[in-house]
């Protein structure tokens, strides 16, 4: 199998002459890098100079090196490529228009991970906003979806959980690639700017990150391996719970727990459902910063056996559940603020509705929970169909 070629190499080897005459600003971060692990900015230097003229850094900082959320970057000149560093995740989350205007095309090469709860898409909506309102081009250069781009998950976001981690209407796991998002985002949900994407070539629908041949390139802090974004679109609930969800150890996100858990009552309780395509793996960790910091945590490592089987979204759910049922005087729902949001519960952003947590409050039947976003999900998969810029694969 031929090693997929991304937006990046594939706009490389053919620069058109338009951009060839325009001042870039560039949006991106570490893992924006071509197969040789060449950066972007050094790419784009080389074909395009005396380009980018500025940097955009979303989430995380440009080098990712802000490990938690709410913890904000500066605007700054970049150490290592002596390039101005406007940052969208500080006082702001969408470009100042001062910016814009001096730049004529904003490259958007960014690594996303393929689920709602991510901020990365929102930055570049934000982005594609601003430049409509400037009048400015934006060219989105396509990255693969690592989780695949067939498989779609989890309820629809409701509009009054509307967030910076979820502003559209779309499912927890949905299928898109970053460019296909923004083609959806700029059509679907009106934003209308002048907007190009640069696609991929040798991608498929049914490829995860290891199918591509890429290097992978840590996209935020808290997300070291292929893995950590396969569970992902599941683990991330955690962050709106007193658990764990690994931040402070080597594996986050595959790591969970806390000091009041017993992972073999779990595993016991878990029998009467499973969880397919996954192997819990019991284990006691010490997160070194985040939740229980300095304290013995039990819980597991999912290890994830057959990816076709695994369902992250409804695993999670199912994980949780049993831990409200086990611990009802111990589990607890995180209080504000989340993402800058200071009065709703952050699991209702996370959820994307709050009759979920509801449901989680009240009942134990996840599977027939899942079922309930069947229709939805067949909408959604209709609606994307148009702005899908690879074929679909049978199901």
């Amino acid at each position: 199998m031929q090693p997929v070629l991304t937006g990046l190499e594939n706009l490389l080897l053919s620069p058109p002459d338009w951009l060839c005459r325009s001042r870039i600003g560039l949006l991106c971060n570490p893992a924006s890098v071509d197969r040789r692990l060449n950066h972007a900015v050094e790419m784009i230097r080389k074909v395009f100079p005396p380009n980018p003229v500025l940097i955009y850094s979303p989430q995380h900082g440009f080098h990712a090196e802000k490990q938690d959320n709410m913890i904000e970057s500066g605007d700054t000149r970049d150490p290592l490529f002596h390039v101005p560093v406007h940052s969208l995740y500080g006082r702001r989350r969408m470009p100042e228009k001062s910016s814009m205007e001096n730049i004529d095309v904003l490259l958007v090469d960014l690594q996303d991970v393929g689920c709602r709860v991510y901020t990365f898409i929102y930055t570049l909506s934000y982005c594609m906003e601003t430049a409509a309102a400037l009048g400015k081009k934006v060219v989105v250069l396509d990255r693969p979806n690592p989780i695949g781009g067939r498989v779609i998950e989890g309820n629809r976001l409701s509009p009054h959980c509307a967030s910076f981690v979820g502003r559209y209407p779309i499912p927890m796991r949905h299928g898109l690639t970053i460019a296909e998002a923004a083609l959806l985002f700029n059509t679907r949900f009106g934003i209308g700017c002048d907007l190009t994407v640069i696609p991929m070539k040798g991608w498929h629908r049914d490829m995860y990150f290891s199918d591509t041949g890429l290097p992978w390139v840590l996209p935020s802090p808290n997300l070291p391996t292929p893995e950590a974004a396969l569970v992902y679109p599941g683990q991330v609930l955690w962050e709106g719970t007193n658990i764990s969800e690994g931040r402070g150890t080597t594996r986050p996100f595959e790591i969970f727990g806390a000091p009041f858990l017993d992972p073999y009552a779990i595993l016991d309780r878990l029998k009467e459902s499973g969880i397919p395509g996954v192997t819990l793996r019991p284990l006691a960790f010490e997160p070194t910063w985040n939740k229980w910091q300095g304290s013995l945590c039990k819980g597991f490592q999912i290890h994830v056996m057959n990816r076709s089987r695994f369902r992250p979204y409804t695993a999670s759910l199912k994980l949780m559940r049993v831990v409200m049922d086990l611990y009802p005087d111990r589990f607890e729902w995180k209080p504000p603020p989340y993402e800058y949001e200071f009065e709703r519960m952050p699991i209702d952003l996370i959820l994307g509705d709050q009759r979920i947590r509801r449901e989680l409050e009240q009942t134990r039947d996840v599977d027939g929970l899942s079922a309930s976003w069947n229709d939805d999900l067949e909408a959604f998969r209709a609606m994307r169909s148009r702005f899908l810029l690879y074929p679909e694969q049978p199901r």
